[in-house]
């Protein structure tokens, strides 16, 4: 959140970014500092991260960076733990926060995680925990060597080849470059499960999921480093340049940028032009290594007069792989929801071209939309969404379970739903917008004669090859298409799939009611052994709804294409 003079205010994250942010601005707030702090908002920045536990340490990175008034956690001195390894003959095991020495791994979030996983590292791998002070001046073996949680390097009862191989398998796990501990851990579980013996598979269970925890990649914290990624994408007549910092391997922010396109404007030439004017006799801060979302012509040329204007080599590039091209996948994203929140602001733009569009004598001041959703008949739902000249009315939407029907007719659910909205309906839309072409177009109007009701009603009707941007708009006496960069269009299009999400996730949740099964059945391609699977690796749903999707592909016989379904699925029952 930052001030008029973009001063950053405050810094947050949150799972459900739109119930946070409204709880700022409801009429309850009791709070002083929150009263202040709202007073003095003039914009709010959105960076988009792949897991929760990315998030947090961007917060985190932001606050430390920032120091923004309002945030109670400028005022904590911790900072998260790292697994570190000593630089001695005989390396020792430990956790340090802060800026650590030696060899580290990290940060990560959970240090309750991180204490469980070095105790069952040091049972694995044997490597000493022990102070300096405490290890050289032992003359025989601790407690810990009777218990074999160490091999004694202190009184030279192991050799310092052997405590190396020991200290690079713990650098090869920590490393995420070693899959079979667990998957020793596993088979244990699954012997004591068998075995009946379920407090020791509970155990193995936790172990998994401690190790799986402190495993997780964090990709907003990369290796040591100062890049720039960017990310330039245009959507109908708006684009937009998302430019990612990261600054000593750490994320410390990102920012948006909306400049003004000719019609004919290529994404490569925005992209070409917004590099030779942001960093070419620039102020800025300009990194050794900039990574773009597309290749472009000349870019050996803009890399060399850039780096002879720094006196250092600058390199550019768009061909990356693992680490940056997880942050150049993370610009795109945070890119289109730029784009998403700049398009917001043009509604009224849109809704003022859809008044001349149908010839409408004023304004449309209240439109309503109905979708139907079942899969092949079963749990059909309903739904209606509301918007106003100003957008969303989400407090107003409404769903209807729809029943004695037959299973997989839409005209007999549309009419269920219409008649029963609008026999107690007590606000009357300008425009009805009803999903689907004559056949809709004709009930609706039936509905509304049979109520004696008069409503502007607008069917929209897909294209047969179901591409965005050629809908066919059937009107009471005629039909109408509007070009793929109108704004007018653009306002249905929203307007449509808003409805078709709200009726979608309606539909999920009461057949998932009615089911009474595993949530995983219902994405296409898992069945019974994969979601054993999943199951077992992240140690039950809670985890894979947390889980990025990389850390989804990583489970064995899980495709990279079938851990985006799994991921979007979760994301979707988020919103």
């Amino acid at each position: 959140m930052l001030d008029a003079t973009n001063t950053v205010l405050y810094v947050g994250k949150a799972r459900h970014l739109k119930k946070r942010l409204a709880s700022y601005f409801t009429k309850t707030i009791t709070s002083p500092k929150t009263k202040a702090l709202v007073k003095q908002i003039a914009n709010v920045e959105v960076t988009v991260t792949h897991t929760e536990n990315e998030a947090l340490i961007l917060e985190n990175t932001l606050i430390k960076t920032h120091k923004p008034r309002y945030n109670i956690l400028l005022r904590d001195g911790k900072s998260y733990p790292y697994i570190c390894l000593s630089n001695h003959k005989f390396p020792r095991l430990n956790i340090q926060r802060g800026k650590p020495k030696g060899k580290c791994f990290g940060p990560y979030p959970h240090s309750h995680a991180v204490h469980e996983t070095l105790n069952l590292l040091q049972k694995l791998f044997n490597i000493r925990r022990c102070k300096d002070s405490f290890f050289r001046n032992r003359s025989r073996p601790c407690l810990q060597y009777q218990i074999k949680r160490c091999t004694a390097p202190c009184v030279d009862l192991i050799g310092e080849t052997e405590y190396k191989d020991n200290v690079q398998q713990t650098i090869l796990f920590l490393a995420g470059k070693s899959q079979a501990i667990i998957d020793t851990l596993v088979t244990k579980m699954k012997m004591a499960s068998q075995q009946l013996e379920f407090e020791q598979a509970a155990e193995l269970r936790d172990k998994i999921i401690s190790l799986r925890t402190i495993q997780e990649r964090q990709y907003v914290s990369s290796e040591a480093g100062n890049i720039d990624i960017i990310a330039a994408i245009i959507k109908g007549k708006t684009a937009c340049v998302q430019v990612l910092t990261v600054r000593d391997g750490k994320h410390v922010g990102s920012k948006a940028f909306f400049p003004k396109i000719p019609l004919s404007e290529q994404v490569t030439e925005l992209l070409a032009a917004f590099l030779s004017q942001y960093y070419l006799n620039s102020i800025n801060d300009i990194p050794k290594e900039i990574i773009i979302n597309h290749t472009i012509n000349d870019l050996e040329l803009l890399s060399q007069v850039i780096s002879q204007q720094q006196k250092r080599q600058i390199i550019i590039h768009s061909k990356v792989r693992d680490k940056r091209a997880r942050w150049l996948k993370m610009a795109v994203e945070n890119a289109h929801i730029s784009l998403l929140q700049n398009q917001h602001n043009q509604y009224h733009e849109r809704i003022a071209a859809l008044t001349i569009a149908l010839q409408l004598e004023t304004i449309p001041q209240r439109m309503e939309c109905f979708d139907v959703s079942h899969t092949r008949g079963e749990a059909t739902v309903a739904s209606c969404v509301v918007f106003d000249n100003n957008g969303f009315c989400r407090n107003e939407y409404r769903r209807y379970n729809i029943n004695n029907i037959t299973p997989g007719d839409d005209y007999a659910a549309m009419q269920q739903a219409l008649s029963r909205h609008y026999k107690r309906a007590t606000k009357l839309p300008d425009i009805l917008f009803v999903d689907g072409g004559k056949g809709q177009m004709k009930i609706a109007r039936e509905v509304l004669q049979k109520l004696d009701l008069t409503i502007y009603i607008v069917g929209i009707a897909k294209d047969p090859s179901r591409k965005a941007g050629l809908e066919t708009l059937i009107l009471a006496d005629d039909s109408l298409i509007l070009g793929k960069d109108s704004p007018a269009l653009h306002l249905i299009q929203l307007i449509r799939d808003e409805a078709h999400r709200f009726a979608i996730t309606s539909h999920r949740n009461r057949r998932d009611k009615i089911r009474r099964t595993s949530t995983l059945e219902q994405i296409e391609g898992i069945g019974p052994k994969r979601r054993r699977q999943l199951l077992i690796h992240f140690g039950g749903l809670q985890g894979i709804s947390k889980a990025g999707v990389f850390e989804i592909a990583s489970v064995p016989g899980v495709s990279q294409q079938l851990a985006q379904k799994i991921y979007d699925f979760f994301q979707e029952d988020t919103k």
